[in-house]
C-alpha cells in the first residue's frame, strides 16, 4: 500500500477517548468482547490522569497544525460511565479549561445508560454533553442481547437512566442495534415512545468470514427486512423533526449530498481512538477482523496524531485518504453513495477489504426503497455526484 502523503495528516480530526476498557454488560453482539479480539485484558480498566493530559496536549497540537476551530471529543468504552460521575466532571472541567482557546468544544457520551441517575444527568447537563444510549427495542426484544454478566435483563435500568436525563432536561438519543428477525414496526415505535431527540440503527457487525450462519438462520436480508418497514412507518408519519440517522443518511446519498457517516460513501474517516492506555487506534470495530487487528505503535504519550498518516497501512488510508473501493462495486448502480458499505463488513481473511459490505443485498434494497420514495432515480444521483465533484 502506497504511503500517505505526509500533508494529509494536518487534516481536521475529531477523537474519541475511551474512558475505560471493561463494560459491566456482556451484549451477545459486542465487538469489543464477544468477537475474538482479547487486547482489551491487557489495557488497564480506566484512562488516567495522565493519559488524559497526553491526549489533551495531542489534540491542542493537532489543532495548532490542522486549524480547525471546532473539536468534537467522544467518550466511549466499554462503559465509560464506569469511572463515575464525579471523575467524570473532573474530566469535563480539564477539557475544557485545556481547550478554551480552540474554539468549540463539543462533547458527547456513548452509553448503555444502566449506571445513569440524577448525579449523573446533572453533570451532563451542565457541560452540555450530547448523550447517546444503546437501546435495541421493548424489554422482550432489548434483553435477548444486552444482558448483565449475570444473565440479567438491563432493559429496566435504562429506562430509568432515561428519566433521569429527561427530569434534568438533558436530550438523547437512541442507538439500535438491528434486531435480527424481529418486528421493525414494533421496534421503530418502541423506541419512538421514549421520546429521544433522534433514532440510529447500526447494521450488525459481522464479517464475511462468518456471516453465513446469520443469512441461513434470517434469510439474504435480514437487515432490510426489519428496516424497510420501519422507514415505511417514519416515512407515513411525516414526522421529519425526529431524525433516523440512517435513514436521513441514506436520503443525503441519494438526493446527491456527500456521505456524513462512517457507514456509507467511503469518506475518510478523520477520528481517532485512544485507550485507556494511551494506544492511538483507527476505527475500533476493525477489531472484529482479527485479534490486535486494530493496534499500532503509536501513543499519546509520545506520538502526535498526525503521525498515523505516515503509516505504510490501511488505517491510515481509511483515516486520511480513504480505501479503494472493490472491484465488486464498480458496475453497482450505488457505487458513488453506498461505496462498499462499513469497512469492517468488508472484511474476509482471503482477500482483505477488496469485497462489497457482507450486508451488501441489504443496503441495496433499503436504497431502492428510499429511491422509489423519494423519486430519485440512480442516474439522477450519479449527475449531483458528478456536479459536486467538478465544484
Amino acid at each position: 500500500m502506497a504511503r500517505v502523503d505526509e500533508n494529509i495528516g494536518n487534516a481536521p480530526l475529531q477523537f474519541v477517548l475511551k474512558l475505560a476498557a471493561i463494560c459491566n454488560l456482556n451484549c451477545s453482539y459486542c465487538y469489543v468482547y464477544n468477537k475474538g479480539d482479547e487486547t482489551w485484558r491487557d489495557r488497564p480498566p480506566f484512562m488516567s490522569a495522565d493519559i488524559i493530559e497526553a491526549a489533551i496536549a495531542r489534540i491542542i497540537g493537532h489543532c495548532a497544525v490542522s486549524g480547525q476551530r471546532k473539536v468534537r471529543i467522544i467518550f466511549h468504552g466499554g462503559e465509560p460511565s464506569l469511572i463515575g460521575a464525579e471523575a467524570f466532571d473532573l474530566i469535563c472541567k480539564r477539557l475544557r479549561w485545556g481547550l478554551k482557546d480552540i474554539g468549540h468544544l463539543h462533547l458527547s457520551l456513548q452509553t448503555n445508560g444502566t449506571l445513569l441517575d440524577r448525579k449523573w444527568a446533572e453533570i451532563l447537563k451542565a457541560h452540555g454533553v450530547y448523550v447517546g444510549v444503546s437501546i435495541d427495542g421493548d424489554r422482550a426484544v432489548h434483553d435477548r442481547a444486552r444482558r448483565t454478566h449475570a444473565g440479567r435483563g438491563s432493559f429496566d435500568r435504562i429506562i430509568a437512566g432515561l428519566g433521569y436525563l429527561a427530569e434534568a432536561g438533558v436530550a438523547y438519543d437512541l442507538m439500535t442495534v438491528i434486531p435480527l428477525g424481529e418486528d421493525g414496526v414494533a421496534t421503530y415505535r418502541a423506541l419512538t415512545a421514549l421520546a429521544p431527540r433522534s433514532i440510529n440503527f447500526l447494521l450488525p457487525d459481522y464479517t464475511h468470514d462468518e456471516v453465513a450462519p446469520v443469512r441461513a438462520r434470517y434469510g439474504p436480508t435480514p437487515c432490510a427486512d426489519f428496516l424497510i418497514p420501519a422507514f415505511d412507518e417514519w416515512w407515513a408519519e411525516g414526522e421529519i423533526g425526529l431524525r433516523v440517522g440512517l435513514f436521513w443518511s441514506i436520503a443525503r446519498l441519494i438526493m446527491g449530498a456527500e456521505s456524513d457517516v462512517d457507514l456509507l460513501g467511503n469518506q475518510p474517516l478523520r477520528y481517532m481512538f485512544v485507550e485507556t492506555d494511551g494506544e492511538i487506534q483507527p476505527l475500533d470495530v476493525l477489531r472484529v477482523c482479527g485479534n490486535g487487528f486494530s493496534a499500532t505503535n503509536l501513543n499519546v504519550l509520545r506520538d502526535d496524531f498526525r503521525d498515523m498518516a505516515q503509516r505504510d497501512d490501511m488505517a491510515a488510508a481509511a483515516i486520511f485518504g480513504g480505501v479503494a473501493i472493490s472491484g465488486a462495486c464498480h458496475g453497482c448502480r450505488e457505487r458513488d453513495t453506498c461505496a462498499g458499505g462499513y469497512l469492517p463488513h468488508r472484511f474476509s481473511r482471503a482477500r482483505g477489504f477488496d469485497n462489497a459490505s457482507v450486508w451488501c443485498a441489504d443496503i441495496y434494497a433499503l436504497f431502492s426503497h428510499m429511491r422509489e420514495r423519494l423519486g430519485v432515480s440512480g442516474s439522477e444521483t450519479q449527475e449531483r455526484h458528478a456536479i459536486l465533484a467538478l465544484g
